[in-house]
């Protein structure tokens, strides 16, 4: 009838409309560079806050766990962005860690002051060990899979007896007492020695995570995709495969080369035993627990391999075993759990346990009414 109006379809209201959070914080992929740094330092100021709820070994432990962070950023992007697969990333670590023990011990017997000493150490520490990338990069250029796997094992394993062959310039096997800068004077009477080697650690660990996102957000890593997905590719469409894995390679080895930098400033030592094979595969292991290609996962991956050794001393300490037996498990129990931790995240988490957490955010984000 004309005039009427239906009633139902008049009366009904209209749905509610949920206010929509910003599009950025959703997507940290649609950030720009100056939020990317702005959230790097955020996450800085929250955890050199958190360094004061910490007794002195924990800090020691953070102070290590950001060297290891260092080197599994790049090991990751490394593997997961380029498809290079490098065994050796020890050596790296090494390279930055002698460079920074040579160059502190020459600063302190000078005098300058103490911000060179603090920081010309770490620089230097950077640009050998990406040069030695480089040359790496360089010769593995064309190499792929086991044969690239192969040329880098070659170099850790090549690193004792180097030291050993040169022991009057890196010392042999007992390495190089190394003279740091320690903590400013206006700071001993707030913090400990272990907690501005936290803070210095995690000063690093910013640094490279914040270089380390802007380039996987960059043009390059587009290339570096394009490369690692079809080199032939690639090619065509004017990309050199060549240049940008060997420039990948240089960055890897200069952020591992800040991690070993970082570690010989906390341990004041630098040695070919701490850079072996076994903890180079460790790496490599850590970086496929947190999630390949990602820096999410590399921080997993880190504190899994500062973790892992912690609670396995902790176990054999507890129970009640001969010394003897004790000893050897100590060193051993820790393999045999990144192993069965290794097994059991490819099985239930391929993407290892950074893609692991996203599933189930989604999930969670997906219930929500």
């Amino acid at each position: 009838m004309t005039g009427t109006r239906d009633v139902s379809t008049a009366s009904a209201a209209p749905a509610p409309v949920r206010p929509r959070r910003p599009h950025w914080l959703l997507t940290p992929s649609s950030w720009t560079p100056l939020q990317r740094w702005g959230v790097t330092a955020l996450g800085l100021v929250l955890a050199l806050g958190a360094t004061f709820l910490l007794d002195p070994y924990r800090n020691y432990l953070l102070a290590v766990g950001t060297a290891y962070l260092c080197a599994i950023a790049g090991l990751s992007l490394l593997v997961g962005r380029t498809g290079q697969l490098s065994l050796g990333h020890a050596a790296f670590m090494a390279a930055g860690a002698y460079a920074f023990a040579f160059t502190s011990n020459a600063l302190a017997d000078e005098s300058v002051p103490s911000l060179v000493h603090l920081y010309a150490p770490f620089l230097v520490a950077i640009v050998v060990a990406a040069a030695l990338g480089a040359v790496v990069g360089i010769a593995g250029a064309r190499l792929h899979g086991p044969y690239l796997a192969g040329l880098t094992l070659a170099l850790v394993l090549a690193l004792p007896a180097l030291t050993s062959l040169m022991s009057d310039v890196f010392g042999g096997d007992a390495g190089l007492y190394v003279s740091v800068e320690r903590r400013p004077e206006w700071l001993s009477q707030l913090i400990a020695d272990e907690q501005w080697q936290a803070w210095v650690g995690l000063g690093a660990a910013a640094l490279v995570l914040g270089v380390l996102a802007q380039l996987v957000r960059s043009p390059y890593a587009i290339r570096m995709q394009a490369v690692r997905d079809d080199e032939s590719a690639a090619r065509l469409s004017g990309i050199d495969p060549r240049a940008t894995r060997v420039t990948m390679f240089g960055i890897s080895a200069a952020t591992a080369g800040l991690g070993g930098g970082v570690l010989a400033y906390v341990t004041q030592a630098a040695s070919p035993g701490a850079y072996s094979l076994s903890f180079s595969l460790f790496l490599l292991v850590a970086v496929v627990i947190g999630g390949v290609g990602t820096l999410a996962g590399a921080v997993w991956g880190a504190v899994v391999l500062v973790l892992v050794p912690e609670l396995t001393s902790s176990i054999t300490e507890a129970l009640p075993l001969p010394a003897e037996l004790s000893q050897r498990l100590d060193g051993n129990l820790a393999i045999v759990v990144f192993g069965v931790i290794l097994v059991v995240v490819m099985l239930v988490a391929p993407r290892g346990i950074n893609g692991a957490v996203g599933s189930l955010v989604g999930r969670l984000r997906r219930r929500r009414p």
